[in-house]
């Protein structure tokens, strides 16, 4: 399963939103879009208590923390579905809060054609 999750109205940053691709499966997502941000291109996820902490690649301080989005679930998330998200944008401060909400989920088991997961793994 593919989740595209959309990010945006953080405090201090109007114009911050960035778009998402999470593979539920890999445990890996990739930067589809963003702008303000400074995102790596694709990173690692973790779950837990029904969140979804996202992770650059290579390290395992968390960028965002999405409240409510829980990828391990059985069922998944639904497309429209929302919650806070929390931008860890400076390690020693507490995080700006903004909103998540699910654009799209793809339920296909296909291989991507290019982009950070066409080698099967990093």
């Amino acid at each position: 399963m593919r989740v595209t999750v959309h990010l945006d109205a953080f405090q201090y940053a109007d114009a911050a939103y960035a778009v998402l691709w999470l593979d539920r499966e890999s445990r890996l997502w990739s930067r589809e879009g963003h702008a303000v941000f400074e995102l790596p291109e694709w990173g690692t996820l973790a779950y837990r208590n029904d969140n979804t902490r996202v992770c650059g690649a290579g390290y395992d301080r968390g960028i965002f923390e999405l409240t409510g989005l829980d990828l391990g679930s059985a069922t998944g998330p639904c497309e429209g579905e929302s919650g806070r998200a929390l931008w860890y944008r400076h390690a020693h401060h507490a995080p700006v809060i903004g909103k998540w909400h699910v654009q799209c989920v793809d339920y296909t088991e296909s291989d991507p054609e290019n982009g950070v997961f066409a080698e099967g793994g990093l």
